[in-house]
């Protein structure tokens, strides 16, 4: 099966960098490569790609507006979303997470990353690089005292063990292996943890953890 991608970026020499390196891979297709927000948009509903790569700053509609129109709550059929950025724009990164982003890529991290989280991205995993998102939301999120109380009933404590590893950027593996359940197990708990605090995600997940202060 081919993964089709879309790419907005409105670097000329990103675009077509990243094109090079996708259209090389057998899986993969570029669909459309964009240089502005409001194009990401057009190409994005008409194309319906399985993977949409935003940078943050382009004209017209900025990264995170983009993510939000195809992506953010209430948006049936949410496409998927990777935010290609660099390390020092962290406050707009906090913004495209709670926007819909599945995803985040440092520019600079060379071709088998953004293979990889553009996979990622179309397997429906949420955290593209573990130790990048990780480090993101510790920079960016201040924990409150208390952890906030999710809306549709408590976590169960199974589930909150679940939480602080997920936060702290483990995958299904990773945690089932820890937790010594099976990673059946870990899918039935994300799902549950998913509905009771409201977000379609493990990165909505980790950014609840961070903010709640359940880790610190």
């Amino acid at each position: 099966m081919t993964i089709r991608v879309l790419i907005a970026d409105d670097q000329q020499l990103v675009r077509t960098g990243f094109q090079m390196i996708l259209d090389a891979q057998p899986d993969m297709e570029v669909v459309a490569a964009v240089a502005d927000g409001a194009e990401a948009v057009a190409e994005a509903r008409r194309l319906r790609p399985d993977v949409c790569l935003l940078d943050i700053r382009m004209p017209k509609l900025d990264g995170i507006e983009v993510t939000r129109i195809l992506a953010g709550p209430g948006v049936e059929n949410p496409l998927r979303v990777v935010i290609v950025t660099t390390f020092d724009l962290d406050e707009y990164v906090y913004g495209a997470l709670r926007s819909g982003a599945t995803g985040f890529l440092l520019k600079d991290s060379g071709p088998t990353l953004l293979i990889e989280a553009v996979r990622a991205a179309a397997a429906g995993d949420a955290l593209v690089s573990p130790s990048v998102t990780v480090r993101l939301l510790q920079h960016l999120t201040q924990p409150p005292p208390r952890a906030a109380v999710p809306a549709n009933g408590p976590l169960t404590d199974r589930e909150l063990d679940v939480v602080r590893l997920v936060a702290r950027g483990r995958t299904n593996q990773e945690v089932a292996a820890e937790l010594f359940v099976s990673l059946s197990t870990v899918k039935t708990h994300l799902g549950s943890i998913q509905a009771k605090l409201g977000v379609r995600n493990r990165v909505g997940i980790a950014a609840w953890a961070w903010e709640s202060g359940v880790v610190s």
